[in-house]
């Protein structure tokens, strides 16, 4: 189980990712060595990566929602196929087992069948399939991540790790080049590979380095997130809620629920229920008590429905293996 200072780590680690180890432990009251050896004790566990990720939005790319209804009996090898596949985000079985919900990243134009076909394995196990678009994400770097581990820096803290906050990309995006390939790799595996390593992998300069990392990041073409294993940080509860909401309140809804620290994730979907939010509590009571003390307070909700996870296969750029998140096989 993580202590105070690793929940200061990572809360700083959340709101800037690439941060000197310096400054991390300037601001949460360690030594430079202390915040650098217990980021790697952390990291070596399974329970946390840091990753560089290229926007999908650079290749033309949307996200949607997957809710795939299977047999139960038949649903592992089907959700384990899915989860393997690199434009395939998110992965979870739900509902007792018989459902998957995953994130497809796949071009906005396409055909919702289209994005299934090619996604999907022909399986005599697939039920029912649905399918919606991420429309809007909701909350800011730093403000809308899940901290139900316990935040561990102050308002003031985090503005003294980013300064006046993180840097909005400025655009427009830019198409990685074959000459990037390298050091997009190594930040995908590791989002917090330093310069001078990033210099040997690429055969560049560390100046080189520097100025490529930051026309990528200003851009908005290269972004940096963390992957968190709730379930070792005491959190074994997690769930989908899909809430209909009036459309004058969708925004106002989204943000509130989203600066939530039980929240990991809130969107606007197209569909039937038109906000999807992703929730982790420590268990059944905690969740009750969040369902029905904060979501309860949000206006503009007239309608939910709640999708329990019984087993987690993918975060953004992880796999879970053995109860460990670990970089995906090429």
């Amino acid at each position: 189980m993580i202590d105070a200072v690793d929940r200061k780590i990572l809360h700083a680690l959340q709101c800037a990712p690439r941060a000197p180890f310096r400054r991390i432990g300037e601001v949460t009251g360690v030594s430079e060595q202390t915040a650098a050896r217990r980021y790697h004790a952390l990291r070596r566990s399974g329970v946390m990566r840091v990753v560089g990720l290229v926007a999908p939005a650079v290749h033309g790319q949307a996200q949607w929602v997957a809710r795939i209804r299977s047999r139960p009996d038949r649903v592992g090898p089907l959700a384990d196929s899915l989860a393997k596949r690199p434009d395939i985000a998110y992965a979870n079985l739900a509902s007792g087992g018989s459902e998957i919900i995953c994130v497809i990243r796949s071009p906005v134009e396409a055909e919702r069948d289209d994005v299934l076909l090619r996604q999907l394995p022909r399986s005599a196990s697939v039920l029912d399939v649905g399918i919606d678009l991420v429309l809007h994400t909701f909350g800011e770097t730093g403000t809308s991540e899940w901290t139900g581990y316990g935040a561990g820096l102050t308002p003031d803290q985090v503005r003294q790790l980013t300064g006046d906050g993180p840097p909005v990309p400025t655009g427009p995006l830019q198409t990685p080049t074959d000459e990037d390939a390298p050091l997009l790799a190594a930040l995908a595996e590791d989002g917090r590979t330093t310069h001078t390593r990033l210099a040997e992998l690429t055969g560049w300069s560390n100046a080189r380095v520097a100025r490529r990392l930051e026309a990528l990041e200003t851009s908005g073409t290269l972004v940096h997130d963390v992957d968190l294993l709730p379930e070792r940080l005491g959190h074994a509860l997690n769930a989908t809620l899909w809430l209909r909401v009036a459309p004058a309140r969708i925004e106002q809804a989204g943000e509130e629920l989203a600066r939530h620290a039980e929240v990991a994730f809130c969107g606007a979907v197209s569909g039937r229920h038109n906000l999807m939010v992703t929730v982790i509590c420590r268990d059944a009571e905690d969740f009750y008590r969040y369902l029905t003390t904060r979501v309860a307070t949000v206006d503009g909700i007239d309608a939910y429905e709640v999708s329990i996870r019984v087993r987690r296969l993918k975060q953004a750029a992880s796999l879970i293996f053995h109860g460990r998140l670990v970089h995906p096989a090429p």
